[in-house]
């Protein structure tokens, strides 16, 4: 069952409301994605606009995409489960969740998931989002590496874990038959699968992962 408007889960102004940032202004690597519905129906509300300026900002163009592929699984397996959700805010947790791997990030311990989730309470805080709300999409931020999604996490904690998983090493595929091959084809990222974890893996002896800056962009 689909949240409502109401609660903050449910579209923004993207569908119907005044226009936001332009998709134009997204490297063109993004465009497949950002047309697809669950994400298109997002753009325009400010919370989703200054996420994904932010990742565009913050994050290599291959993390990005699986930034951005990770929220459009997460998605797709709450439609298919029926799950409500927070779905602008799951869109900026999923935009901030490997954020941690810049040279941005501040220093805070507990890994690059901790680092990740500071910035993105800094993102929330500046747009005035609710601290219960906060909490919750910080959480999901902070537990999304764990071998399994915390029992007592939120829907957005669980939907991440998911998305990131999936996109990553696979894990899920059988609740989506198709889907990551059909946005990795939309938005490719050769040997993503391989690279990424051997450099995560790195991120326990450095803050910040070579090319993992913005300065490297």
């Amino acid at each position: 069952m689909a949240a409502s408007k109401s609660d903050g889960c449910g579209p923004g102004p993207g569908e119907g409301g005044p226009p936001g940032v332009p998709p134009e202004v997204f490297p063109e690597s993004w465009r497949p994605l950002l047309a697809q519905p669950a994400l298109a129906g997002l753009l325009g509300e400010p919370l989703v606009d200054g996420a994904l300026l932010a990742a565009h900002r913050l994050l290599p163009p291959r993390v990005a995409l699986h930034s951005l592929r990770t929220f459009l699984l997460a998605d797709a397996c709450a439609a298919a489960r029926g799950t409500g959700y927070d779905r602008a805010g799951l869109l900026a947790a999923a935009a901030f969740h490997d954020t941690g791997l810049t040279g941005d990030a501040p220093r805070v311990s507990g890994g690059f998931p901790y680092r990740s989730a500071a910035l993105l309470d800094r993102f929330l805080t500046e747009h005035g989002v609710a601290d219960a709300r906060r909490r919750a999409l910080t959480g999901a931020v902070r537990r999304h590496m764990r071998p399994f999604p915390p029992r007592d996490g939120g829907p957005e904690a669980r939907l991440l874990h998911f998305g990131a998983w999936l996109d990553v090493t696979g894990r899920g595929r059988r609740a989506l038959p198709g889907e990551r091959r059909r946005l990795a084809e939309l938005a490719p990222t050769p040997w993503f699968a391989v690279s990424f974890p051997a450099r995560v893996a790195g991120c326990g002896l450095r803050r910040a992962l070579p090319g993992f800056s913005a300065a490297a962009r």
